[in-house]
């Protein structure tokens, strides 16, 4: 009996409505589903005091993909910002990421030789008390982290926000989480290396309803509350939610991250002058300060509005009844995982997809990257 849909798609973010859009131009029928109010995940905005908000936490596009970005600009266009976070350590502005100006901040030295001489020396100290204490290879972050970037800039700027960012002491989280440091011996605050970045015009709103454009959507409709209905109308359903509850929690919960936001609008036209500020002292309670209307004002159009306003961010442990946001990638969770995946292998008509299908953190370029290949190749 011939379903109704080819595809029924649980979760309307970005993986969600990519796959519809990409879906539908190939002629096939689909339905997305999604739990919340409105549409769009964790890329939804509102507009408050004409400005659009990231409800859910600040998203930079950014890619050196040129497909990739001309796929999402002939969806809607995006603006030019570029980002060019800020550190704040005790009152005390460092520029991100680790760039020369940062240097010179920190140390006082204005050359590139300078700077690497200071990272060499607080380097060579870290490799030392490792060896002092028997070992080669670093034990968990802290030390990871003080090989790669020195003393100095990981008390101020790291270790207070990475212990806030996880919950637990840095000599207690593995040393893979950070891989690697960038060191850039110029003046470049440009956060990203990419080619391209930027917002869309108008908000993320937009990016979504262009790639819903035209295809049946249905929002407050969960759908583990009539699973067995919303299965029968597609031949293919496409799962972006969690793995975990999708197979009723049968090995154990998976842990995540999550996110809190305290939002204030303020009685003035610019707060803080950049988009992002960090707080990288540990007594500070959120990790960050996001100010919305920097993502898409620029020079004197941010004095156009007499208000602004600021969120911040406070990273918990994850809890039911909370937003999923990033998983935690340890051996325990990743074994896990990999049972749950198991599963996921032996369908024939579920494709798992997104960070908290497949349980791994994907930039959004990754996302549409991976679904545009993904559609070429069928």
């Amino acid at each position: 009996m011939n379903k109704k849909y080819d595809y029924l798609v649980v979760g309307s973010g970005l993986y969600g409505a990519t796959f519809a859009y990409l879906a539908t131009r190939q002629g096939k029928r689909c339905m997305v589903i999604d739990k919340r109010p409105q549409l769009g995940g964790n890329l939804y905005c509102e507009q408050i005091e004409g400005i659009n908000v990231h409800k859910y936490g600040a998203h930079i596009f950014h890619t050196s993909n040129k497909k990739v970005w001309n796929f999402v600009n002939s969806i809607t266009e995006f603006n030019r910002y570029t980002n060019s976070p800020v550190a704040n350590f005790k009152g005390q502005l460092y520029n991100l990421p680790f760039n020369m100006n940062t240097f010179y901040q920190m140390w006082g030295v204005t050359t590139p030789a300078e700077a690497m001489a200071k990272l060499d020396e607080q380097r060579a100290e870290a490799a030392a008390k490792m060896k002092d204490d028997g070992v080669t290879v670093p034990r968990n972050l802290e030390e990871q982290a003080r090989i790669l970037i020195g003393e100095d800039i990981y008390e101020r700027l790291i270790k207070g926000y990475t212990e806030k960012q996880w919950g637990r002491p840095c000599v207690d989280l593995p040393a893979f989480i950070i891989k690697r440091l960038p060191v850039r011996l110029v003046f470049d605050n440009n956060y990203f290396n990419d080619k391209y970045q930027g917002v869309p015009i108008g908000g993320y709103n937009k990016l979504i309803a262009g790639l819903l454009d035209g295809i049946e959507t249905k929002t407050g409709t969960d759908f583990f509350t009539n699973r067995l209905y919303w299965e029968g109308l597609a031949d293919t359903i496409v799962f972006t939610g969690k793995i975990d509850e999708y197979y009723g929690y049968c090995y154990g919960k998976l842990e995540y991250r999550t996110v809190r936001f305290e939002e204030e609008v303020l009685d003035m036209p610019n707060y803080q002058g950049n988009a992002v500020v960090n707080y990288t002292e540990k007594d500070v309670p959120y990790t960050r300060i996001i100010e919305h209307k920097h993502f898409e004002m620029f020079g004197s159009e941010v004095y156009n509005s007499s208000k602004t306003l600021i969120s911040k961010e406070y990273s918990t442990e994850w809890k039911d009844g909370m937003e999923p946001y990033y998983p935690v990638n340890d051996d325990r969770n990743n074994s896990l995982y990999c049972q749950y995946k198991a599963l996921a292998d032996k369908e024939k008509r579920v494709i798992f997809g997104g960070r908290l299908a497949e349980y791994r953190y994907y930039d959004m370029h990754q996302i549409v990257e991976c679904l545009l290949e993904r559609f070429r190749s069928e």
